[in-house]
């Protein structure tokens, strides 16, 4: 199973083996098992299927994440003699030891996991994934299944909703690593918000592991680190053509940091010498990819000013400097600032290429305040988002649970106290209704018995979960959601559907489809009374169970 171990993909295999064995679940799954173990029921056919009950983050809409992790931790799925020797420990002394022999023997050979695709727009209640085996052993996986998609669902839908606000152009930077739950947090938000629709991440490992391009240039303790000219060393940088000798950049620097403040009557005195020594070494050691933090003092006294001299020297010489990052203050109004300067310089020195450096903006994005920048006239290239993306802020857990549905081939139900707490009994199987304009707008939940729907057959469907008339429709087209995967019988491509998915995200044709799929889902989480929140209800709650009993 672990034949490619020394690539990317084969490390993050024995890194879901590692990090996610059998013995990460909860007791009693092992109380449970050995119970069925003991009544002879362990190997009884049973159903199990996983859903959330309501979308995240007040919205209509959640994205599905974590397929693939799931899957690789079915493959290895297996118990060590270590694992049953702990067991042993920690399971009542009157355990039958034939008990432990089954588990020493235990894999998933016998389950069958039927899911969504990963990445799929999906909603409350709909069953996201289907596991079929013995029911010790489809007991003993819930845990860890629900760990594996909780986290990586959120975040994803989390990611999508920055995207959403951003809309379909902005460049968006995950840099959430440092504030992330820990190291396995933050690798798996950098996967799976690159899923959400984020282009790039800060996280190295994330890029070695996964593919995601990865960025990154200066923090401020760089800047001010430096306090002198002195300090820059080489002081000397070759131009891209024509004469191989070394050139003097600090002179070459200062002479253009002159004519900088000449055109925008700035003071040259009020200009940070060490932010300046700063911009110069780390354009000496980086004449491809210069692009710098210029907030560290102050934007336009001082940062603005030493970046254009610094970037207008290394145009001299043929490079071409990549741009500028704002951390703090009003980001709206300084990129209009910077982007006027960068014009400016365009055409007073007659660079045409200065008018297009980037601008990225960094400063405790939140999704209301992308939402708000949108609204504001700016200059924003790139947005990196950290901490309020990575921790979901809004919606720390996702909530999905884990229920039987079915046993021996009979129905099974929970009854709650709590009617949202109930269960749709039996198997189930998910179709996605499509109208004449190529647009969905209906989950259908049937059972797996039933004879699936037809394009261009009418048919009356009951809205799930709420007491709202039936609807009938007529879809143009037809799809089944449901996979039907065999993780232990059938080899798994290197990052299988998830390195699809993920390019997918990355098109902006597809990009612009999600906007039209999800856009009214995602108004949900700020609609009020009246006429749009009753539309938008009538919506998303359009995940119907079929006229068939």
């Amino acid at each position: 199973l672990f034949s490619t171990l020394d690539t990317p993909d084969g490390l993050h295999e024995r890194s879901i083996r590692e990090r996610v064995p059998p013995l990460l679940t909860d007791m009693y799954q092992f109380t449970m098992a050995y119970a069925y173990w003991r009544a002879g029921r362990h190997q009884e056919p049973a159903v199990f299927e996983l859903f959330f009950r309501d979308n995240p983050f007040g919205g209509g809409f959640s994205l599905f994440a974590g397929l693939h992790d799931c899957q690789l931790f079915l493959r290895s799925f297996r118990f060590t003699d270590e694992d049953v020797e702990f067991l042993r420990s920690v399971l009542p002394p009157a355990t039958d030891p034939a008990f432990f022999q089954f588990l020493r023997g235990l894999d998933c050979s016998d389950v069958t996991l039927r899911s969504v695709p990963e990445g799929t727009v999906v909603f409350a209640r709909v069953p996201l994934m289907e596991v079929t085996g013995p029911l010790a052993v489809v007991q003993l996986l819930e845990t860890s299944l629900l760990c594996l998609v909780n986290y990586a669902s959120l975040v994803c839908s989390n990611a999508a909703r920055f995207r959403l606000a951003a809309g379909p152009r902005r460049r968006l930077l995950e840099m959430g690593l440092r504030r992330a739950q820990g190291p396995d947090g933050g690798l798996t938000a950098s996967r799976y918000t690159h899923i959400g629709g984020f282009d790039l991440t800060s996280n190295v490992q994330a890029g070695f592991l996964f593919g995601i391009p990865v960025a990154g240039t200066m923090a401020h303790s760089y800047v001010t680190s430096f306090t002198c000219l002195k300090e820059v060393w080489p002081q000397t940088l070759v131009a891209m053509t024509g004469n191989p000798d070394p050139v003097d950049f600090i002179s070459l620097t200062k002479g253009w940091l002159s004519r900088v403040c000449d055109l925008l009557g700035a003071e040259p005195r009020k200009v940070r010498e060490g932010e300046l020594a700063a911009f110069l070494s780390y354009a000496i050691a980086y004449p491809h990819n210069f692009l710098a933090v210029i907030d560290s003092y102050s934007v336009g006294r001082s940062g603005l000013l030493n970046f254009s001299a610094v970037a207008l020297a290394l145009c001299e010489l043929g490079y071409r400097p990549v741009g500028v990052r704002l951390d703090s203050g009003d980001l709206c109004r300084q990129s209009l600032d910077v982007r006027h300067v960068f014009r400016l310089c365009s055409e007073h020195f007659s660079i045409p290429a200065f008018d297009s450096l980037i601008i990225v903006g960094t400063n405790n994005i939140s999704e209301q305040s992308m939402a708000e920048l949108n609204k504001k006239e700016n200059e924003i290239d790139v947005v990196g988002v950290g901490t309020h993306l990575v921790t979901c802020t809004r919606q720390p857990s996702l909530g999905c649970v884990y229920k039987l549905v079915e046993v021996r081939g009979r129905p099974r139900m929970k009854i709650s106290e709590d009617p949202e707490k109930s269960t749709v009994p039996g198997r189930k199987t998910v179709y996605r209704l499509v109208d004449a304009e190529g647009q969905p707008f209906l989950d259908l939940v049937c059972l797996a018995v039933e004879p699936p729907p037809e394009a261009g057959v009418p048919l009356t469907c009951f809205p799930l979960g709420c007491e709202s008339p039936s609807t009938s429709v007529t879809p143009a087209q037809v799809t089944c959601l449901f996979l039907v995967l065999l993780p232990s019988r059938t080899s798994l491509p290197p990052s299988g559907l998830l390195q699809k998915y993920t390019h997918l995200v990355q098109n902006l044709d597809y990009r612009k489809s999600l906007f039209v799929f999800i856009l009214k889902h995602l108004k949900e989480c700020n609609c009020g009374k009246g006429k749009d929140a009753e539309e938008g209800q009538r919506i998303f709650l359009c995940v119907c169970v079929s006229h068939k009993k």
